[in-house]
C-alpha cells in the first residue's frame, strides 16, 4: 500500500473555501436560534432581580416602621416628662416646697 503525499495548500485553500461560507451561516443560525433563548434568560434574571429589589424595599419599610415607632414612644415619653415637670413646677409654687400629692 502507498502513502500519497498530503497536499497542505489544497487542505488550507478547502478549509479556507468552506469557512467562506459555513461562517455566515453559522452565525445566523445562531442569531435566530440563540436569540430567543438569550431573552428568555435575561428576563428570567431581571424579575430575579425584581424580586430581590423588592425584598430589600420591603426591609426597608420595616426599618422605618421601626424607627417611627420608637421616634413615637420617645416623643410620648417627653411628652409625659414636660408634664410632670409642669405638674412639679405649679405644685411646688402653691405649697412652697411642698410635693402633690399623686
Amino acid at each position: 500500500m502507498q502513502i500519497m503525499p498530503i497536499d497542505l495548500t489544497a487542505i488550507i485553500a478547502v478549509i479556507m473555501g468552506i469557512s467562506v461560507v459555513l461562517i455566515p451561516v453559522i452565525g445566523l443560525t445562531a442569531r435566530f436560534a440563540l436569540k430567543p433563548v438569550v431573552e428568555a434568560l435575561s428576563k428570567v434574571f431581571e424579575s430575579r432581580g425584581m424580586d430581590e429589589s423588592l425584598k430589600i424595599t420591603e426591609r426597608r419599610i420595616a426599618l422605618l416602621e421601626s424607627q417611627m415607632e420608637t421616634l413615637e414612644n420617645s416623643m410620648n415619653r417627653l411628652e409625659d416628662t414636660a408634664s410632670f415637670d409642669a405638674q412639679l413646677r405649679t405644685g411646688s409654687d402653691k405649697a412652697k416646697g411642698q410635693l402633690p400629692a399623686p
